[in-house]
């Protein structure tokens, strides 16, 4: 992704040059500013080129700009790479220190002994480079050994260019599976499925055709049906997926007999591929990262209920220091849950809105502190983190930062945090559990200590994660684990309109609508364009000019869709031209798809990334996460980036993961999850059938703190509230845990 302050009509060129320098080069994104000699004219080229050195030469497909600052460049779309052919451009290699152990002067001394052989010889022949003075055979070995490191990626990457293939790509292949992997490909190109990040079965089956490849139909068939559980689990959040189901899809793709398939489930099932439960007796299927973090979820929790911690002495003496410390009288439920936590290795505690769980955090953790138990707080997202540390006085961390995330050569998290380095605590209290999927919690669960307490704390009536799993769902369904469910709302709750209508929502009640004394607003329209118009207007203007709100940093939409005149995608754009329009003194940029993004925007982190850098104050870490929202501080042409404040941590960020950003004036409920707003606009008119039901409205109503406007149809709030079937998730945690 390369980021332009120009709008370039000019046809594309292809242009043909040996690289002479790399001026600059961006290591996290790949951005690269490089100098080519075509045909004795010198130009400067930009674009995303990994692992380039000087001497190669390259055909390049792009476009000409002139970019505000550093002059005309051409801007690299696509890129050809070929190996040096003559000694002149074997020495332009070697002498760019591509080779570890060679310089200029060596590369001199190698040409100037071995002429155009000189290629054979790094190749083939080391031993003969020893003869050279300055060389000895130890390190001859070593300059060949690492000269056929970077011919062999090379000539990988020359090999799967033609194919679609991205050099990053071509370099995480040839990390997989060395100097063999184009031998490796051409006999399973489905072995990348998988194991190579942006490779699925449709990818592998591309590949398979476009290089005339015929591999065994095991290879296929297995392929197909991972892909078509993998894409079951994770785009509609299953754990399992029951077997039946996975035939017809799997016949319908493969174009083989359902005995076919069954024969290559079983062939998985065997090879360790899948696992199979007998669930209400049906089997399901799992893929084995997934069963093995719901089985150990299970494992560990039914491990904490077993602990019996030492007892709190003079408990009851403890509870009414502790009321008279805050100045107001529990509740028997809540004074229950504080005796769990005190007594027990596990809690569960759960209840919506104006419950109490936020005062009976505070008096678990007041009770702990009285014990000298060293405390934890965690939730899994950084607005839900700050709302914790907000409502509880103390510092509270998103699950990855206490877990210490870093990141495989796979993108793939990895926590130095573990049952090998286990966190150091005595408790550790969880909020917004209802947002956390199995993968996420199975290694939470695993880092924590035997012998500490866990509280589990989450409304079960909101959404569930985005990843796969019911994880506080199951739990309570399971009626084995310690719960308490606050139902009380308390006196001073009930002053609130937003709290009162979401409890209303829950039971299947419609909310009042017709107040304007209060909190909660509902504002009638007739049609989605009224319905939008009425949304951007008191965001911009009503709202601000009123009460004073800021509309960028204290007004969210949200959206039960993306799609319409009142989805996201839309209000964003409408409220970007009327919040921060363009501007000569605000930089921007347009990705290839049409998207503008700008100095001053709103934006959301659309899926988990491990790999950016922040930093907050003298704090830094790795990890920009599903959900993450931030202002758009300082587009930066020379490095490709953009520097976005995303709650305070700063993170320079990089153009090519743009696709991983969205507008966030308006997002969608799903999004919000665990996060509070000042204020909510709500518009609801016309949705997708799909998304009118009970508990998407229950978990936007909740996302305000101080004011709620819902905006559009009376009678498709009513079609919402009446509507209590959620889509089924298929999960075995209940089962796990009552076995």
């Amino acid at each position: 992704m390369m980021m332009n302050n120009m709008n370039d009509s000019k046809e594309e060129e292809v242009l043909c040059g040996i690289v002479e320098s790399v001026v600059f080069q961006n290591t996290t994104n790949g951005f690269t500013v490089i100098e080519v000699n075509c045909k004795g004219t010198i130009i400067t080229a930009v674009g995303s080129l990994s692992d380039i050195t000087a001497g190669e030469e390259l055909e390049m497909r792009g476009r000409w700009d002139t970019h505000a600052t550093f002059g005309r460049q051409f801007r690299i779309g696509t890129c050809t790479r070929r190996l040096p052919d003559t000694a002149a451009k074997l020495f332009r290699y070697l002498a760019s220190g591509a080779v570890k152990g060679v310089g200029p002067k060596l590369a001199a001394k190698i040409i100037k002994e071995f002429g155009e052989n000189a290629f054979d010889v790094l190749e083939r022949e080391p031993d003969r480079l020893a003869v050279i003075n300055g060389i000895s055979k130890k390190k001859a070995v070593e300059i060949s050994d690492d000269f056929n490191r970077q011919y062999a990626m090379r000539k990988i990457m020359l090999s799967l260019e033609e194919y679609g293939v991205s050099p990053a790509e071509s370099a995480a292949i040839y990390k997989l599976f060395g100097v063999n992997a184009m031998d490796v490909i051409r006999e399973n190109p489905y072995i990348l499925c998988g194991q190579v990040r942006g490779f699925d079965f449709e990818r592998a089956e591309k590949l398979k055709t476009d290089m005339a490849l015929e591999p065994a139909a095991d290879y296929r068939n297995s392929a197909g049906i991972l892909y078509i559980i993998s894409h079951n689990l994770y785009a509609n959040g299953h754990t399992c997926i029951p077997r039946r189901k996975i035939i017809s899809p799997s016949n319908a793709l493969l174009g083989v007999s359902e005995a076919e398939v069954e024969a290559a489930i079983d062939r998985l099932i065997e090879n360790k591929r899948l696992f199979s439960v007998e669930i209400e007796n049906e089997p399901f299927l799992f893929l084995p990262d997934i069963y093995e973090a719901e089985r150990s979820i299970a494992e560990h929790l039914k491990r904490a209920v077993r602990f019996i911690p030492q007892s709190a002495k003079n408990m009851e003496a403890a509870l009414r220091s502790l009321e008279m410390e805050f100045g107001f009288s529990y509740a028997e439920k809540q004074l229950d849950a504080i005796r769990i936590a005190a007594e027990k290795g596990l809690l569960i505690l759960t209840g919506g809105p104006g419950t109490g769980k936020t005062t009976t955090v505070r008096g678990i953790i007041s009770i702990y502190e009285r014990q000298n138990i060293d405390i934890l707080l965690c939730a899994p997202t950084g607005m839900a983190a700050k709302r914790m540390s907000e409502l509880t006085g103390r510092d509270a961390k998103t699950i990855h930062r206490l877990l210490e995330v870093e990141w495989s050569e796979e993108d793939k998290p990895v926590f130095r945090r573990n049952a090998q380095n286990p966190l150091s605590a005595g408790a550790v209290i969880v909020d917004e559990v209802s947002m956390v999927d199995v993968e996420l919690m199975a290694s939470l669960l695993e880092a924590i200590p035997i012998g500490c307490r866990i509280i589990l704390v989450g409304d079960a009536d909101q959404l569930p994660s985005v990843g796969p799993g019911n994880v506080l769902g199951d739990i309570l369904a399971s009626g084995v684990m310690p719960v308490v469910c606050l139902t009380e709302i308390f006196r001073q709750a009930q002053k609130s309109l937003i709290v009162m209508n979401a409890h209303s929502i829950i039971s299947g009640k419609m909310p009042v609508l017709n107040r304007t004394d209060s909190d909660f607003f509902f504002m009638r329209r007739d049609n989605q364009i009224q319905t939008a118009k009425t949304v951007r207007d008191l965001t911009a203007m009503r709202l601000p000019d009123a009460y004073g709100f800021s509309p960028i940093g204290d007004i969210q939409i949200l959206c039960p869709s993306k799609k319409g005149e009142c989805g996201t995608v839309n209000i964003n754009k409408q409220l970007q031209e009327v919040l921060n329009p363009k501007s000569v003194s605000k930089s921007e940029l347009k990705t290839p798809s049409g998207r503008i993004f700008r100095e001053g925007d709103r934006v959301m982190q659309i899926k988990n990334n491990y790999n950016i850098h922040w930093k907050k104050g003298a704090e830094e870490g790795d990890g920009i996460f599903n959900g993450d929202i931030g202002i758009i501080r300082k587009i930066n042409f020379v490095t490709d980036t953009m520097l976005i404040d995303f709650d305070d941590r700063e993170a320079e960020y990089p153009a090519d993961n743009l696709s991983e950003l969205e507008l966030a004036y308006a997002v969608t409920v799903h999004k919000s999850q665990g996060s509070e707003y000042p204020v909510v606009i709500i518009p609801l008119i016309d949705c997708p059938t799909q998304l009118i039901y009970r508990n998407l409205l229950y978990t936007a109503v909740t996302r305000a703190k101080k004011i709620l406007i819902i905006v559009g149809d009376e009678e498709r709030v009513r079609m919402m509230v009446e509507n209590n079937k959620r889509n089924r998730r298929y999960s075995a945690l209940k089962t796990f845990l009552c076995n």
